[in-house]
């Protein structure tokens, strides 16, 4: 639904600035940024970086002016906490697809996972998933992958910086990465997997920070529900002086 801020109850918020978001489980980044825009009568409205909508963690939403600064956002290195499950695949690489191989993972001892995960780590070509908004043609790959299409990817460069492994109780372990933009972490438990020989799909995403942005400052939606639009405003503000006056990209606001 468009909006229409002259048909809404509260004035037009015009404020520029940033809003960091917990984004629960099953809602689109779109959501969040409709959700807002709709709740506070905010006129520019955006995001940087799409999550998943099973993925969970640190959307960084833009307001006003800094709608301008979503692709430089949208550029910065990401770091997520994720679970992987061998032994199975899906057509997504993640639990939302449909599972089309299970296999035995027995085989697979925990040094031999830790070991491939770190293999990985460095500068290497991943090839972007079907179920992903990657264009081709000028479509995207997850409207091709609906109408049952799948097809050859190019592998594009990417880099891990680092991979910890936090837990392992096989055939699921949790691990956290500090990588580029543009990495699918999906698509590396699929080729964590692919590796082993035994397959392997991403079972949880929880994105932690986003370039200067972190998790830790974050709101939840159910926090935002509750505010006002001043509230709003005083948040924005607050934020702004606390942890945005030493970057120089943003001495033109």
């Amino acid at each position: 639904m468009r909006n229409r801020p002259e048909k809404h109850r509260l004035p037009v918020y015009n404020r520029s600035g940033i809003l960091l978001i917990n984004k629960p489980a099953e809602w689109t980044s779109h959501d969040v940024v409709a959700f807002i825009r709709s709740r506070f009568n905010v006129a520019k409205c955006g995001h940087c970086g799409t999550l998943d909508p099973a993925a969970t963690g640190l959307l960084v939403v833009v307001l006003g002016k800094f709608t301008k600064l979503s692709q430089q956002f949208s550029g910065e290195d990401k770091a997520y906490e994720g679970t992987i499950l061998l032994g199975t695949e899906t057509d997504s690489q993640d639990m939302d697809g449909n599972i089309i191989r299970q296999n035995d993972w027995s085989g697979v001892t925990e040094q031999m996972l830790r070991d491939t995960f770190a293999s990985f780590v460095g500068n290497i070509m991943q090839v972007p998933p079907m179920v992903s908004a990657v264009k081709k043609d000028g479509k995207r790959l997850y409207e091709l992958a609906r109408e049952g299409q799948e097809i050859e990817r190019e592998a594009k460069p990417i880099t891990i910086k680092s991979i910890t492994m936090d837990r392992i109780e096989l055939p699921y372990a949790d691990f956290t990465v500090d990588c580029s933009k543009g990495t699918y972490i999906r698509t590396l438990c699929a080729d964590v997997g692919a590796k082993l020989g035994c397959g392997a799909v991403l079972s949880r995403l929880n994105r932690i920070r986003s370039g200067e942005f972190s998790l830790q400052d974050a709101v939840t939606i159910d926090e935002v529900r509750e505010w006002t639009q001043d509230q709003l405003d005083n948040w924005v503000g607050s934020f702004l002086h606390l942890r945005l006056s030493k970057m120089k990209s943003f001495n033109t606001f």
